[in-house]
């Protein structure tokens, strides 16, 4: 599929390049910190950069831009907007944004003075008071949104951005393709997490270079270009699929596998979660996904690895297909607004035996000890087929092929699970926006669910009989393995996977 994929920035020109993906080619920003090119843009806007909302994405765009406009030599100022009371305000002050050194405002004055405001509250509140603040922004004035969830909201209402602010000059997307605490973290490190940039409205040059303004500021070595409806159904989606629903689901129902064969408790952690966050991580990142299976020592895990492949493909395939058309449709934007407006709480994801034996296992493991985790070849094997399903279903949906690899392998790898080997599920889910933590919430369940009823027992060599009575798939003799080792996603992994992170992330905290 060839794909017309340009930046059209004559100030980021020399920065572009092109790169071969399967059938076709896209084009990259290479921004590699060279703060020096960013002033320019921010410069030619009628107010200061107003950063609103101080949770997940907030700390890290407000602390990095200001830092990098700092480096480039710009006294293009950035405040943060929170509302009197917000439990943001101590981390915002900490941070240095202050009442009392003019960078910390309400939203009213926020919204009147910014000349580009990067709306990054919480997906319920921006659903459910984003009219009402960009008609308070002034004539000329760009929005700046971190992910689609707000137009994806309006798409459901049958509405655009432009008709509920006619008077922006224009909105633009930067959507990092991790949670705010790696955007943060990787950029103290002298690294970054690459984002996508999307053009919403507005004259196409000048939004193009802010966009990559904005991304360059916050610190992204590669920027990649999509648009906000392809960037908000490929993120809803996959922070519910492989990312962090699936992974979550997967995980607890392999637990439960392993104490079933008479496993203990931290042994049966070591075996689920952390050969997964470990070496399946580390290997996918460095060697791509065959790089697992050829990693494997003998030809019995190399049989194990494909049996439990071919098993859990088709079944998550289905199950998969169908979140993308519950997030396609606007059911799961809309499901965030209603828990948003009900105040609905959310359950405790780390409350069970499984992430008790984590607690000690990571308490007493040395280093040395958890470079001898060994790959374990069935979580392999269905973690990727998991991953490959998803990206079946991205592609089948016309994504483009970078944003495929990230949402359904790199950002997982690279961003998200290195959490999870930190400090356990509730660390990697609640460290994400309000979207994805009430996502990963309400489909790891079905994952495991699916996972212990349609693909284990056929993993233990049994068969699911009469199964399209049952309502569940029909298992067949395909070899989606062959499939697999013959797919045209590992050429665009290799691609991508160049163009990862420089320094790999240090989880603290």
């Amino acid at each position: 599929m060839s794909v017309d994929n340009t930046f059209e920035s004559a100030h980021f020109s020399k920065m572009l390049r092109t790169v071969d993906v399967p059938g076709g080619v896209e084009t990259v920003m290479e921004g590699q910190r060279a703060f020096g090119l960013i002033s320019n843009a921010f410069e030619q806007l009628n107010g200061p950069i107003v950063v609103m909302g101080y949770a997940s994405q907030g700390p890290a765009h407000a602390n990095n831009l200001r830092t990098s406009l700092r480096e480039a030599g710009s006294d293009v100022p950035v405040w943060v907007a929170l509302r009197e009371g917000s439990p943001s305000r101590e981390l915002a002050e900490a941070d240095g944004f202050t009442e009392e050194n003019g960078t910390l405002v309400t939203p009213d004055v926020g919204l009147k003075n910014a000349g580009f405001l990067a709306m990054l509250m919480a997906d319920g509140s921006m659903a459910g008071q984003g009219e009402e603040y960009l008609s308070k922004m002034r004539d000329g004035s760009v929005l700046g949104l971190a992910h689609g969830y707000y137009e994806g909201y309006l798409e459901s209402q049958r509405r655009t951005i432009k008709e509920v602010a006619p008077q922006l000059a224009g909105v633009v997307g930067v959507c990092p393709k991790g949670m705010g605490p790696s955007v943060r973290k990787l950029y103290e490190q002298g690294s970054g997490i690459n984002s996508s940039f999307a053009l919403s409205s507005g004259d196409r040059q000048r939004m193009t270079d802010l966009g990559l303004s904005w991304s360059m500021g916050i610190g992204s070595p590669y920027t990649f270009q999509t648009t906000l409806g392809k960037e908000w159904r490929s993120d809803i989606f996959g922070e519910r699929a492989m990312l962090l629903g699936g992974v979550h689901g997967m995980v607890e129902a392999v637990y439960a596998w392993k104490h079933q064969k008479g496993i203990g408790g931290e042994r049966a952690y070591l075996e689920s979660v952390e050969t997964l966050v470990g070496p399946i991580s580390k290997t996918i990142s460095e060697e791509g996904l065959t790089g697992v299976f050829e990693a494997l020592g003998s030809e019995k895990e190399r049989e194990e690895f494909a049996s439990a492949y071919n098993a859990t493909y088709p079944v998550l395939k289905h199950l998969i297909s169908k979140l993308y058309s519950d997030v396609s449709s606007g059911r799961e934007i809309q499901e965030v607004f209603d828990d948003y407006s009900l105040e609905s709480p959310k359950p405790q994801v780390d409350g069970g035996q499984m992430w008790r034996d984590g607690e000690k296992v990571r308490a007493s493991m040395t280093d040395e000890q958890r470079r001898q985790i060994q790959i374990e070849p069935a979580v392999a094997g269905m973690y990727i087929a998991g991953m490959m399903a998803q990206v079946d279903v991205l592609r089948a949906n016309g994504h483009y092929w970078s944003e495929v690899v990230n949402e359904s392998i790199i950002e997982a790898v690279d961003s998200l699970n290195p959490y999870m080997a930190h400090k356990g599920i509730a660390f990697m889910v609640d460290n994400c926006s309000d979207t994805a933590q009430r996502g990963g919430r309400k489909w790891a369940p079905q994952f495991e669910a699916w996972l212990r009823q349609a693909v284990l027992p056929v993993v233990d060599g049994g068969r699911i009989k009469d199964s399209q009575k049952a309502g569940m798939l029909l298992h067949d003799d395909k070899d989606y393995m062959a499939d697999f080792l013959n797919h045209p996603v590992h050429k665009a992994l290799e691609t991508f996977a160049k163009m990862r992170p420089p320094i790999s992330i240090s989880v603290t905290g």
